[in-house]
């Protein structure tokens, strides 16, 4: 009984931190990709050059700047129409649908992410993206209402305050 009381008490605390599963990248890392892109594009071979460019729109999306994020976003989007398989196509779609998680645009992200369970429906990375992506959405959408209803009862106080002043 204690065990589900200390579950009940952490998913409370979670839902308010807003945490989530999706691990963050560093500046280090970012610029260690980059260079890996500038020597791949200095004589590498094609797959090394695609290899190095998807290792540093991961590492893009995963960033905690918000430019990094969309500079990742717009990376991905300009090669998603030169994916040459499917997991290439996957894996883009995947990486975008962080991107747009990371940037705020959660509908855009569950709509990448469905997107991507159409190709792999048992993809566990993508389905625990896709919980995270709707238990962020339901969170706002909570929110969304606790402020709502904050403010029509504050509005209606005031009315009531300012009918009980004229009386």
């Amino acid at each position: 009984m204690e065990a589900k009381i200390g579950q009940f008490f952490d998913s409370i605390g979670s839902f308010f931190k807003g945490e989530d599963q999706i691990p963050w990248c560093d500046r280090d890392i970012i610029h260690g990709c980059e260079r890996d892109v500038a020597e791949a594009a200095n004589g590498g071979s094609d797959e090394l050059k695609s290899d190095s460019i998807m290792r540093l729109s991961w590492a893009l999306v995963h960033s905690k700047q918000e430019q990094d994020v969309h500079r990742g976003i717009a990376m991905l989007e300009a090669s998603l129409t030169n994916s040459s398989t499917t997991l290439q196509q996957r894996e883009k779609l995947y990486l975008l649908a962080v991107g747009y998680y990371r940037s705020g645009e959660y509908s855009k992200s569950l709509q990448l992410v469905q997107r991507c369970l159409q190709i792999a429906p048992d993809w566990r990375q993508a389905l625990t993206l896709k919980k995270t992506v709707e238990d962020r959405i339901t969170k706002d959408g909570v929110i969304g209402i606790g402020i709502t209803a904050t403010a029509v009862g504050l509005l209606a106080g005031g009315i009531a305050a300012a009918f009980a002043r004229k009386k």
